[in-house]
């Protein structure tokens, strides 16, 4: 069920709304406050390296375009309090979906990445577009209308999906566990709905910008003091979001972007084949790390397990409901100290940790964050991911490293489509 509440914000209709030509030296302007919580013009001039009067300059203008408003009083740091900066909430609300295979989140943001409201609905991703969009689409109108909204005040739509995307079209390239999405033009269709446009990437590739934004939010918005530096982000450079559930996927921040690769394919890591005598992959190969370590592969073998009598609890859990035995009740059976579950989760922790491992050894990240389902079962799993990690490494390559559970968890990817999609509605160049 959804959960509701007021926004605060008068929003004008988004069918009206016209991207505009932004300098470059704007671009930048209008993309720090997104990025920055509430920023001050002193605390966005010492980020950005810009003149006091350049960026008074440039913040007039971006005022008299009604992009920007003048939002929160921010704390004092010895003189008169300074306003912050937001984007203008008059623009229109965000509409942001995260599509699993099982399940799709779908939540309404204003522009500051606010969570208005959010609802989840169960999916079969695999049974193609039409019948799944036909349970997304009516989702977003209730969630829109519980706000007293319209399409019309919808700004941008951001998506993310469980398989390789073309960023730069938003067409799904031979998806393993979409394939009756091949080549469905997810813009096209959502373009006929609303008139804001709709930016898609892969699920992790948004968990990865949902953590980076939340983090460095975080940071830049713990202090708004003089002369600090804020124009870097330690420790939040190079980071990788490992997506475990039904598939497996990495989210790879580079130098503080996200990295796509040359056609959008980059993280993944779930089709690495990691036992060339493994059972067949969605993809068509052998041994691939989402065959051994999804989601799938763990409830098939704890229902093997518990089918031959291995395990006495995992039969219990079995027989009790059939129909609904999944990672919840492996996760439940280690809790309560099962041998064959806890061995079966560290085997796929230690799976998993085996590729995190070579890309460690290759890029150096400085955090290892865990997100989705399965990584969510319990600490063993996230142990056995560390122990295998540290125990591949080189040690050069893990003396600084952080691995741990993503901060926002399965709010990542929302977090992520909203952040996205503000980008492409109001960042995008307009072409002539």
């Amino acid at each position: 069920m959804p959960t509701l509440s007021v926004p605060s914000v008068s929003v004008l209709s988004a069918a009206a709304f016209v991207a505009p030509r932004l300098t470059p030296d704007q671009r930048e302007v209008l993309h720090a406050v997104l990025w920055m919580d509430h920023p001050s013009r002193l605390h966005l001039s010492e980020s950005l390296g810009f003149s006091k009067s350049k960026l008074t300059s440039l913040v007039g203008m971006l005022l008299d375009e009604a992009l920007i408003e003048e939002g929160e009083v921010q704390p004092s740091s010895g003189g008169r309090r300074a306003l912050g900066l937001r984007l203008n909430q008059a623009l229109g609300v965000v509409v942001g979906i995260d599509l699993g295979a099982t399940h799709a989140q779908v939540s309404l943001s204003d522009l500051t990445t606010r969570q208005l409201c959010s609802a989840y609905v169960p999916v079969k991703v695999e049974r193609g577009p039409g019948p799944v969009l036909a349970k997304i689409v009516p989702l977003i109108d209730d969630l829109l209308a519980g706000q007293g909204l319209s399409r019309g005040q919808v700004l941008g739509l951001g998506m993310g999906v469980p398989g390789p995307v073309e960023f730069e079209t938003g067409l799904l390239i031979s998806p393993p566990l979409m394939p009756n999405w091949e080549g469905f033009h997810l813009q096209a269709y959502f373009a006929d709905l609303f008139a804001a446009p709709l930016a898609v990437d892969n699920d992790v590739n948004l968990m990865a910008l949902g953590e980076l934004h939340h983090a460095r939010r975080q940071a830049l918005g713990a202090a708004h003091t003089p002369g600090a530096v804020r124009s870097r982000w330690p420790g939040q450079e190079n980071i990788i979001v490992v997506k475990m559930g039904t598939g497996i996927g990495a989210g790879i921040i580079m130098r503080g972007e996200v990295f796509r690769g040359a056609d959008g394919a980059a993280g993944d890591i779930g089709h690495i084949s990691v036992d060339a005598s493994g059972p067949r992959c969605s993809c068509g190969n052998v041994g691939c790390l989402e065959a051994l370590a999804g989601a799938p592969s763990i409830v098939r073998e704890a229902r093997a397990a518990a089918e031959q009598g291995q395990s006495p609890m995992l039969s219990a859990l079995l027989e009790a409901d059939p129909a609904a035995f999944s990672t919840r009740e492996v996760a439940l059976a280690a809790r309560q100290g099962d041998p064959v579950a806890n061995d079966i989760l560290q085997l796929a922790g230690t799976r998993v940790g085996q590729v995190i491992a070579g890309l460690i050894n290759f890029m150096n990240p400085s955090q290892v964050l865990l997100s989705g389902g399965v990584a969510q079962v319990g600490p063993l799993l996230l142990a056995s991911v560390r122990q295998s990690v540290y125990a591949r490494s080189l040690p050069l390559s893990t003396r600084k490293l952080r691995i741990d559970y993503a901060a926002l968890g399965v709010q990542a990817a929302l977090r992520g489509a909203t952040v996205l999609a503000i980008e492409r509605a109001l960042l995008a160049e307009v072409k002539a």
